[in-house]
């Protein structure tokens, strides 16, 4: 029988941010689903919505699959898929861009737009439930930015 090794703290799985941000990420998303399950959205499809409907407030010039990909960090494959069941649910509209038919434009319906009233109540109702404090998640979501930020420049 071999000695006992001790690990290293930096293989420690509780020291690992990337865990940390994962556990995270699913417990947020696992919050939202019951109520966007009733709404009939999954939470990429909420994610999807949230930036059309900001579109919708302040259009950026190309309101394209493409932009939405990026602004989602999301690729093609995935979001393609998404948007289609978006469509068949009646609340986005998919058309090919007049000076360049590779390029799809994306825009709500009247469907659409009235889901963001039923979907405005669900940040506020998941922090009530959960007890999170408005504050604290404001300054985490900057730290997470400057994160972000800082991970980006690894793509570059």
């Amino acid at each position: 029988m071999k000695d006992a090794v001790s690990l290293p703290a930096e293989l420690q799985l509780d020291n690992q941010l990337c865990f940390r941000l994962y556990a995270v990420s699913r417990a947020v998303i696992r919050g939202y689903r019951p109520m966007l399950e009733a709404l009939g959205l999954t939470y990429p499809q909420y994610l999807a919505m949230l930036v059309l409907w900001e579109w919708q407030a302040e259009p950026p010039s190309q309101p394209s699959v493409k932009a939405l990909g990026e602004r989602l960090m999301l690729d093609s494959g995935t979001l393609t898929p998404l948007l289609k069941r978006l469509e068949q649910l009646g609340l986005v509209q998919r058309r090919r861009a007049l000076h360049d038919e590779r390029e799809v434009h994306l825009g709500l319906t009247a469907q659409g737009l009235a889901l963001r009233e039923k979907v405005l109540p669900l940040r506020e109702e998941l922090l009530c439930r959960s007890g999170i404090d408005l504050s604290v998640t404001d300054g985490l979501r900057e730290q997470l930015d400057g994160l972000l930020l800082q991970l980006s420049k690894l793509d570059a």
